[in-house]
């Protein structure tokens, strides 16, 4: 199986055209069978078990099937190098799938081809694209949407399989045209970057992109990641030029010119089944800087902190309604653990903020709870609890409009005050 799709990966290639295009596809037949056997009992159980329990308690929000799939944590990678993503500060598309309805088309989603559904995945509600499935956020405004600088994160499930089958195949793809009606593809012309990466056991990766030469020419970069089965963060920044891809926090690919994007999609070119899984979409306004040599001297907490007095991030963040830390927080607590451990006399604030999304009663003391746990998280990274004292404002001290959900987003806030 292997084999057959790198013969057709290389023809396409050289060829770039829609008859190669259609030749993949025509194989998404056997590449389903290849995938559904090396997934094999495990998975299929998992499904009918499921699928046993919900027969018993059917309600409207929860009439599909739920694949019930344990969560193992991030392997070690063979290869990383710098942890310097930082989310945009403005957030232009956000989805966690939380408020969408089982069984049904996620609502904040347009459909380009093939399927997708909204499902429960081990409790936690994620869409599965599948039937060669192309998905795009559903942005009103026609054209391009993308800025010159801009992030892009998801969570993505990876299922362990077979090492023969060797399917990386859910793809994150950026086009560099202004008409959104029809997917351009992930070879030649209308591409910007496409990123493919796993959904079974490989872990050798590729990313195909146009540098702006003036041609259609796509070029192919490759890269080593091992995941262990589990969910897993994707983050990619773009700044003018610059684009840089993170695994689980870790850098994985660092391309100096790749040509403007303007929208995104997601796209499944086999017809999987109960396999490919995401949630946590996020697309924001702004980006790593391209070069910011300060920062091999002075770290923008230090930075922050020498300038104003304190440190503001939206890069720690939390489970919808709860005082429950992401996993992608761990990376911005780490950087205000390594300033406070070489400033062990220095104390702080540790304030939360919210946006005004439900009622004080609610969010004064939820407020309170995130705070901390962000102190806590720190006492684990080795921070003396004694120079931190955890403060919850709620949603009293806003610093954008509340009214407009870039503006909630940034009052959705830690604040590291120095006393």
């Amino acid at each position: 199986m292997k084999k057959i799709l790198l013969l057709v990966s290389s023809f396409m290639l050289l060829c770039g055209s829609a008859s190669a295009q259609g030749i993949l596809r025509n194989i998404g037949e056997r590449a389903k069978q290849a995938v559904e056997n090396a997934v094999g009992e495990k998975v299929e159980n998992a499904i009918n078990n499921a699928v046993n329990k919900a027969t018993g308690n059917k309600n409207d929000n929860n009439a599909a099937e739920e694949v019930n799939a344990p969560s193992v944590g991030v392997d070690n990678p063979q290869a990383a190098t710098s942890t310097d993503f930082k989310r945009g500060e403005v957030i232009l598309f956000e989805d966690d799938f939380t408020n969408e309805v089982v069984g049904e088309f996620p609502s904040k989603w347009d459909l380009l081809d093939g399927g997708a559904e909204v499902k429960t995945l081990g409790g936690i509600k994620a869409v599965e694209i599948t039937n060669n499935g192309v998905i795009t956020p559903l942005i009103k405004e026609q054209g391009a949407y993308l800025p010159e600088e801009f992030t892009i994160e998801y969570d993505f499930y990876y299922w362990e399989s077979k090492d023969d089958v060797g399917l990386n195949d859910l793809k994150l793809c950026l086009a560099d045209n202004t008409d959104r009606s029809e997917w351009s593809g992930y070879y030649g012309g209308g591409v910007a970057f496409v990123l493919v990466h796993g959904v079974c056991a490989e872990a050798s990766h590729h990313a195909n992109y146009n540098n702006d030469s003036g041609t259609a020419d796509t070029r192919e970069v490759s890269f080593e990641y091992q995941f262990k089965q589990g969910w897993h963060h994707v983050a990619l920044s773009f700044n003018k030029r610059a684009l840089k891809v993170y695994f689980d926090g870790n850098r994985v690919i660092n391309l100096p010119k790749v040509k403007q994007p303007t929208w995104m999609s997601f796209q499944v070119p086999f017809d999987y089944s109960n396999l490919t899984f995401i949630r946590n979409v996020v697309i924001a306004k702004g980006a790593v800087e391209l070069y910011d040599r300060n920062e091999q001297s002075m770290t923008a907490v230090e930075k922050a902190i020498a300038e104003t007095g304190k440190f503001v991030t939206n890069n720690i963040l939390f489970e919808t309604g709860k005082a429950t830390l992401k996993p992608e927080s761990m990376e911005e607590i780490q950087k205000v653990a390594e300033y406070m451990k070489k400033n062990p006399t220095a104390r702080f604030e540790v304030q939360g903020h919210t946006d005004n999304q439900g009622s004080d009663a609610v969010n004064d003391p939820l407020s309170q709870q995130r705070a901390e746990a962000v102190v806590a998280a720190l006492e684990k990274e080795g921070v003396d609890p004694f120079n931190l004292r955890p403060v919850g404002k709620g949603s009293h001290e806003p610093v954008a409009d509340n009214s407009t959900e870039a503006g909630r987003a940034q009052n959705r806030r830690v604040e590291f005050i120095k006393r």
